[in-house]
């Protein structure tokens, strides 16, 4: 019997079904209260059945969550790596030598990698969608955009290119590559671009076809047929000239033997030069060069003319023969025209000659240009020598100019020549102490080919050169013995010969010749010929010193002040008086060439409008020199020499400076010098002069 109990559903969640034998332990359970706890065995199972699987579930939520755990380590670890590979990538496409972009699957950029941003000086936002045409140059975008359009139309990839615009608005040439990128199913999904700048290679390029250009252009040009052909004998290249040496322009596949088979050579006999023995066959075959080897070309239209084959042979880096380069020159009329082509060489040479002495006469008037802009003084020491020059100046005598070093002796010469009827003709300066003596008599009278050793070409020399107008001896008496006799023939016969030559060659040439030595002395001491100094010494002219021409100094002064301070960009209104009372003192050993170095040294220094000159710069020649002719010049040679000689003992050999002997004997340095190579003394040997030990008094 089954007895269903029923119960509030506040107490029990639901019914619960009892077996017979379990009603009498539940009513026991209700009569004490405790029907709430009461459970049947079947309950007790179930609850413990529910445990146990809980505790299951409970087991598998704990492993199930451990492996989510593990799973999302495992995750994040991957994402972790996977951002570090893309920086990583994206360092890489930063710093790549090119420039990379992506563009959505339309065309309108999304991406543009920092270095490509460099270039531009741009932001990525600035470059966005189709605002990327901005930076591509104008006259390239409508053919870019065409290119890139029908690339988006056909999927297939683009390289093009195109100048786009630099952050400092240059513009370059690059090259751009693009790819597409698509899914399973063929679809496009981006596009990636890479740039690469090609700006060194575009002119590169573009300066080899310039150069290709304007080779073939003087290729062209060449009088001669110029053809290349490969090692089959293929012609691979020919110029206009050989097109009219032949007669005809050769067919692309043209070898050298076929195309012989129209244009026939013959030898100098006439003979017909077989193929298999044409100097191209030689040097293709041989591999040996062909050298002016002339020979006789049968043309279509029958005409012969002869030609002069060089061949030059092509090879490789390993030696093989390639190629050759062949050169046909017509002689034809050349050899018709030899002599007068001879005559027309003999003409070039005497142009080239004429050539050469304008040039060498313009490159003197520039070189040895004069110390002074023009003649300055007012003295009557000056205005002598300026008659002197007024009245030998219309004629054609021979000038001797006197005077010391710095005086101005080539600035009187070319008064004398611009004065002269030859001022139009050229006025030729020659320094003969500072031209080696072996050479001096080559350099006056020119030399022949192979006169001596360096000679390998004939040259003109100075009295051929000044032709027609004046030539300017200076230091005339430095002149060795053969050259002051070859210079009195000049002056005597009024011809000469070239160094190595026998032909004689008139001389239309005035000479004016100039020294500071003592002529005299030398003609004593034997080292100046006697009848040279008689031939130049027709209308001598003695320049004084400038200590013999004072009151000359301020207008020089203010001269050369004017001309330096006019050079440095200086304004000099004024020369402090006592600077004038200095200069009118000093003794200027170094005459007017002391005296333009000092100016001009001052005006350099100058820092204001008013002009002075540091008297350091002249107390180490504070010593008054004699003039000359106050001392050596009127003694005999003897005299002269034995008073040199003590002067250089007691100085131990020092010419110059205060206590030199130059000082003591109250002369320059530079005529100490002179004289004593006049005079042949051997000034080494007073350095080894000891002065004698004295002796204590006992």
């Amino acid at each position: 019997m089954i007895v269903l109990c029923t119960y509030p559903l506040t107490t029990r969640t639901a019914a619960d079904v009892f077996d017979v034998a379990h009603v009498h332990e539940f009513a026991i359970a209700c009569r004490h209260g405790n029907w709430e706890t009461f459970e049947t065995p079947e309950t007790k199972q179930t609850k413990a059945e529910l445990t146990e699987l809980k505790e299951e579930l409970e087991q598998r939520v704990r492993e199930q969550t451990y492996e989510l755990v593990t799973a999302n380590e495992e995750l994040r670890r991957e994402v972790d790596q996977r951002k570090e590979t893309e920086n990583r990538l994206q360092n890489i496409i930063d710093t790549i030598p090119a420039m990379v972009a992506t563009t959505k699957a339309d065309g309108s950029a999304d991406y543009v990698n920092q270095r490509w941003l460099d270039y531009y000086g741009l932001s990525l936002d600035d470059l966005r969608d189709w605002r990327w045409r901005t930076v591509i140059h104008r006259d390239d975008e409508p053919r870019v955009m065409t290119e890139w359009l029908a690339a988006l139309s056909n999927g297939m990839p683009l390289a093009t290119e195109f100048r786009m615009r630099r952050f400092d608005g240059e513009y370059r040439w690059f090259l751009v590559r693009t790819v597409p990128q698509r899914d399973e199913h063929g679809n496009i999904l981006k596009w990636y671009a890479a740039g690469y700048d090609i700006e060194d290679q575009k002119k590169a390029i573009e300066g080899l076809r310039q150069s290709e250009q304007k080779f073939h252009e003087l290729v062209d040009l060449i009088p001669a047929a110029v053809y290349t052909c490969d090692r089959s004998g293929r012609i691979t290249y020919y110029n206009m000239r050989a097109v009219e040496l032949w007669g005809r322009e050769p067919a692309p596949d043209d070898t050298h033997l076929r195309f012989c088979a129209s244009v026939r050579l013959y030898n100098r006999e006439g003979r017909l030069i077989p193929h298999e023995d044409s100097p191209m066959a030689h040097v293709l075959e041989k591999g040996l060069p062909v050298l002016n080897q002339e020979v006789i070309m049968g043309r279509p239209d029958q005409s012969r003319i002869t030609v002069l084959a060089n061949i030059a042979v092509l090879r490789n880096k390993e030696g093989e023969v390639i190629g050759a380069i062949n050169c046909f020159q017509d002689i034809t009329e050349l050899k018709r025209t030899e002599n007068a082509l001879q005559k027309a060489l003999q003409e070039i040479e005497a142009l080239r000659d004429q050539l050469y002495k304008k040039n060498l006469v313009l490159k003197e008037e520039i070189v040895r240009s004069s110390v002074f802009e023009e003649i300055v003084g007012t003295s009557p020491a000056l205005q002598a020598v300026l008659a002197g020059v007024a009245q030998v100046a219309p004629t054609d005598t021979t000038v001797l100019i006197t005077g010391e070093t710095g005086t101005g002796k080539e600035l009187i010469a070319r008064a004398i020549h611009k004065r002269s009827r030859r001022s139009s003709s050229p006025f030729v300066s020659v320094n003969c102490a500072a031209i080696p003596q072996s050479l001096i008599a080559s350099e006056l009278f020119g030399h022949e080919k192979g006169a001596f050793t360096g000679a390998a070409q004939r040259r003109l020399g100075r009295f051929e050169l000044a032709e027609g107008g004046t030539i300017f001896l200076d230091e005339v008496g430095d002149l060795p013995g053969e050259t002051q006799i070859a210079l009195l023939r000049v002056l005597q016969e009024r011809e000469f010969e070239r160094v190595g030559g026998h032909q004689k060659i008139r001389a239309d040439v005035r000479v004016i010749a100039a020294t500071n030595r003592d002529l005299e002395a030398a003609i004593a001491a034997g080292t100046f010929r006697s009848d040279l100094f008689y031939r130049l010494n027709v209308f001598p002219i003695a320049i004084p010193p400038l200590r013999e021409r004072k009151e000359d100094i301020p207008l020089l002064v203010e001269h050369f002040v004017g001309r330096y301070a006019s050079k440095a960009g200086k304004k000099i209104r004024s020369i402090k008086k006592k600077t004038l009372n200095v200069l009118e003192s000093y003794s200027w050993p170094g005459n007017i060439r002391e005296l333009q170095n000092v100016i001009e040294r001052s005006v350099i220094v100058s820092e204001t409008e008013n002009l002075s000159v540091d008297e350091s710069w002249l107390s180490q020649k504070a010593s008054r020199p004699q003039p000359v002719s106050d001392t050596l010049s009127k003694r005999p040679g003897a005299q002269v020499k034995k008073m040199i000689e003590a002067a250089l003992a007691e100085t131990r050999g020092r010419i110059s400076g205060p206590s030199g002997a130059a000082a003591k004997l109250g002369i320059p340095p530079s005529t100490l010098e002179s004289k004593i190579r006049s005079l042949k003394i051997n000034k080494r040997r007073f350095k080894t002069v000891y002065r004698p030990k004295r002796h204590k008094a006992s």
